[in-house]
């Protein structure tokens, strides 16, 4: 199998034709993975071999760039922006990537799986209530009432991006600010995407039929509860793992509670 490390990125248009970027590893059933918010897929799922370990138990693993991140397009025009645009260039790439809910697999189930880490676990929920028919799904590192009520980690990004270079060090702003300029972020472009966000009311979550897995640190506090999340979905699943919202994706662990949830 190729070297994550050197995995090759591709691109896609949007529906209003920005140019999305996606890099995949692996083969066998395809999973799309969207990383959290001003993170990157390289980041989020590659740097600390996610990828490579969910690759490896046989799966083609998809990880987009969402819009105004890594090497997908960042418009700093705010029309390019609409609600809901990320679950938008969602469904752009699987209609590249030729995964849509008339294709199924030799057992007739849907032939993809589908999940994401924090705003691409939100951005999950956000293609099944509208419509994604994934055979299974994971929402990791996003809690139900951070899905519900999606106001109140904006308020904190705002206050970050407006205010750089002025926080004290050790701080949540400041750490912020720091991971900010490792994956180079455009704090313009990363504002207006966050204006994007969707509340999902309860009653739509509960109606969801896919299997999912709920997944999040033990000490990740601020994004909701995932007992909460996996005990509103028919087919929820809570999965702990270990650390916090930053450091359970630096862990083994969640690369492994997806292959083992997929199966």
């Amino acid at each position: 199998m190729r070297d994550v490390t050197e995995l090759p990125v591709q691109y896609f248009p949007g529906r209003d034709g920005t140019q999305l970027a996606y890099r995949e590893v692996g083969e066998g059933r395809p999973l799309v993975l969207i990383h959290g918010y001003f993170s990157t897929a390289t980041v989020n799922w590659i740097k600390y071999g996610h990828a490579a370990a969910i690759a490896a138990r046989g799966h083609r693993v998809i990880m987009p760039d969402l819009r105004g991140h890594g090497d997908s397009g960042k418009p700093h025009d705010k029309a390019a922006y609409p609600p809901d645009v990320l679950a938008d260039d969602g469904f752009a790439l699987l209609e590249h990537l030729g995964l849509d809910t008339a294709r199924h697999d030799t057992a007739g189930s849907p032939d993809y799986d589908l999940g994401g880490y924090s705003l691409g676990g939100r951005t999950t929920v956000r293609m099944l209530i509208r419509g994604a028919t994934p055979g299974r799904a994971i929402v990791a590192g996003m809690g139900l009432e951070a899905i519900t009520a999606t106001a109140e980690r904006t308020d904190f990004f705002h206050r970050v991006f407006n205010n750089l270079g002025t926080f004290e060090r050790g701080t949540a702003e400041w750490r912020a600010e720091a991971f900010l300029k490792t994956v180079g972020g455009d704090p313009v472009a990363l504002l207006n995407v966050i204006e994007t966000s969707v509340d999902t009311p309860l009653g739509d979550i509960e109606k969801i039929e896919t299997p999912m897995a709920a997944v999040m640190g033990t000490e990740d506090l601020d994004h909701g509860s995932p007992r909460a999340l996996a005990a509103a979905l028919p087919g929820g699943t809570y999965v702990p793992i270990p650390g916090n919202h930053m450091s359970a994706v630096t862990k083994p662990e969640l690369g492994t509670a997806i292959a083992d949830f997929l199966g």
